[in-house]
């Protein structure tokens, strides 16, 4: 990967291991107001990573009681970050295989490294103090910093605005459909980093990004790009 010149990487799912743990945070929104929650992660994982709106639109689909509750999702959204906020404090936390190798490996090049995330600062800033590894990355935006959520594209073009000179060459990596088609929008060589089973696998070969099932297998393949 020597030749590029800056390094975009997702967060949640991609960096740390905290899919569970906003599953779990959804779970006890939806319980703490009496409404039933069947489904299973690999249920949630399809809802929310292939676009913005998707635990959303499920929820309110299959569960029109939480719509007569609140039909105001803003609020949903903040019982539930309550939630994962309790869940960060209490949880163990992990990064994703690899990762710590692969900043390894990058070592002074980590300079070059940005993460763009639609995750609020408080939650990166508290999971950031508890992976040390992860602060040798100097670069971070959260939802915050940019206007539209992915699968816009708005994050990542502000990175490259940011981080990079025109014609340089940019590679992201993304755990979700969403994610994948963020960085496409935004012209960045696009690496789609989830299991071969993922549904989404297929539709990432017909976007033009590539495959890999892991950070492990990317170093141990001494992949180049």
């Amino acid at each position: 990967m020597n030749h590029f010149q800056l390094f975009l990487f997702d967060f949640d799912g991609v960096l740390v291991d905290t899919e569970p743990l906003h599953f779990a945070a959804y779970k006890g929104m939806c319980e703490r107001r009496g409404v039933p929650w069947d489904w299973d992660f690999k249920q949630f994982c399809i809802q929310s990573h292939g676009k913005s709106q998707g635990i959303k639109e499920g929820l309110y689909r299959e569960r029109p009681e939480l719509y007569r509750q609140e039909p105001n999702w803003d609020v949903l959204t903040r019982e539930k970050r309550a939630i994962y906020l309790e869940l960060l404090h209490s949880s163990r936390l992990e990064l994703m295989p690899g990762v710590g190798d692969l900043l390894n490996r990058l070592g002074p090049r980590r300079a070059q490294c940005c993460v763009v995330t639609n995750s609020i600062r408080e939650h990166v800033e508290i999971i950031k103090s508890r992976l040390i590894p992860l602060q040798e990355i100097p670069h971070w935006l959260t939802r915050e910093d940019y206007s539209q959520p992915k699968p816009a594209p708005d994050g990542y073009l502000k990175a490259k605005m940011l981080f990079s000179q025109p014609g340089e060459a940019v590679i992201g990596f993304e755990d979700t459909l969403k994610g994948l088609k963020s960085l496409v929008q935004a012209e960045v060589r696009a690496v789609l980093v989830c299991s071969p089973q993922s549904e989404h696998v297929e539709e990432c070969v017909r976007l033009g990004a590539e495959h890999i099932s892991s950070f492990e297998v990317l170093l141990d393949n001494s992949w180049s790009g």
